[in-house]
């Protein structure tokens, strides 16, 4: 029973999470936003600690349990990073704000339309960490 209840609960709170997305169109192939995200990154100063390969992991994950193809698309990525400077800024506002680091950008083909996005937060303390995601998927996507 403990298990069942842990199980409803962590999917309350990922439908939640879902919520709290925001995404730009992206007028190329996901090929071609890996590039510019990466580019974009870069730009600020900062350095992407790890690109998560989404995509093939649902494709290959998907492929084992009998599902169908990846409903993010094959090339789905996720690159996070982190901050330095945003990062003290929102610590020092609350130092709980640490379960937020590292920060990610994602890109995704989700109905046939490439997408990039960033989680949005509730919590005040993190605007400029929303405001560095932001200025950067708009970047890529304009």
């Amino acid at each position: 029973m403990k298990h069942l209840i842990a199980t409803m609960l962590i999917c309350v709170g990922t439908a939640a999470m879902a919520q709290n997305v925001v995404t730009y169109p992206f007028d190329g192939t996901v090929e071609d936003a890996d590039f510019v995200i990466t580019s974009a990154i870069q730009d600020e100063g900062l350095v992407i600690d790890y690109v998560s390969n989404v995509g093939a992991m649902m494709e290959r994950t998907g492929a084992d349990l009998g599902l169908g193809p990846s409903p993010v698309g094959k090339g789905a990525k996720s690159y996070l990073f982190c901050s330095a400077t945003v990062s003290r800024e929102v610590m020092e506002a609350d130092p709980m704000n640490l379960a937020h680091c590292p920060y990610a950008i994602f890109v995704a083909e989700i109905d046939g339309q490439v997408v990039v996005g960033h989680r949005m937060y509730d919590e005040a303390s993190m605007d400029p960490v929303e405001a560095l995601l932001t200025s950067i998927a708009t970047a890529v996507t304009e």
